[in-house]
């Protein structure tokens, strides 16, 4: 279901570009996963699932220049829109998901049919990533850099891309590992989309008529400038399977299943 490298880019690249901002501006809504509390505050909702991640930023030390460019970046988007309009994710939870799982409401009807479910995920994790070792080892760094940003139906993003064939194919044998696994596929995990990679900065908040959408796209526009001047890159060095209760924190125990390229 993934693109070659040459299609990958391509199609990445295009995201960034105004035009299509302009165009996926159009089509944002509110995103399901904040919620009003009694206070009248936005909150994070339960959103409950398991995924393959990059080590969150709050224990990335590897990328910690990387991670706090985004978060400024974040920040002056956030000055740029109206308050409530976008829900600021905290920086210390930025990630790029190398393979969803299973979430929601397909999480919930699993976890209920079969009380060994995630202890049978992790031990199905655990053998998928020895048995990728072999295949992936001693092979030259995984690097990433950010394209700029992209606009998705409910949260703004930034959009990264490997720096060389070498970075992507790597990630591609592992997302192969993982989605052609029988066990999992067992468990009724299955790629249900195209990789592309990103790291999620804010989520849609109230998109009524305060929000300024063409200064949004401007203010996006102007600032993906800055990568072409200071490329910003991402070293991958692992990918970890983490639980998350909602999208703010994604959680592991240090005997889950982890896979050091």
């Amino acid at each position: 279901m993934d693109d070659t490298y040459q299609a990958y880019v391509n199609r990445v690249a295009r995201m960034t570009l105004l035009d299509s901002y302009k165009s996926q501006i159009e089509h944002i809504q509110e995103s399901p996963k904040f919620g009003l509390d009694k206070a009248g505050v936005k909150v994070a909702v339960p959103f409950p699932g398991y995924s393959v991640i990059t080590p969150p930023a709050g224990e990335d030390a590897e990328n910690a220049v990387f991670y706090a460019n985004l978060h400024s970046c974040q920040q002056r988007l956030q000055q740029e829109l109206h308050p409530g309009s976008s829900i600021a994710l905290p920086p210390d939870s930025f990630h790029v998901t190398l393979a969803d799982l299973i979430w929601s409401s397909a999480f919930r009807d699993a976890s209920d049919k079969n009380p060994e479910f995630e202890v049978q995920l992790r031990g199905c994790m655990a053998d998928g990533f020895a048995a990728s070792k072999p295949v992936q080892s001693g092979k030259s760094p995984i690097r990433w850099t950010v394209l700029g940003f992209m606009v998705m139906t409910r949260a703004i993003g930034v959009c990264v891309a490997p720096t060389d064939e070498n970075s992507y194919k790597q990630i591609l044998e592992l997302r192969r590992s993982i989605y052609q696994n029988p066990d999992l596929i067992a468990l009724g995990i299955e790629q249900q989309y195209h990789f592309t990679a990103h790291i999620t900065l804010a989520y849609f908040g109230d998109i009524g008529p305060n929000l300024d959408r063409a200064r949004l796209c401007a203010v996006m526009s102007e600032l993906n400038e800055q990568w072409l001047d200071t490329p910003q890159e991402l070293l991958i060095h692992r990918a970890e399977l983490r639980k998350f209760d909602d999208m703010t924190s994604y959680l592991r125990q240090p005997d889950w299943p982890v896979f050091e390229f």
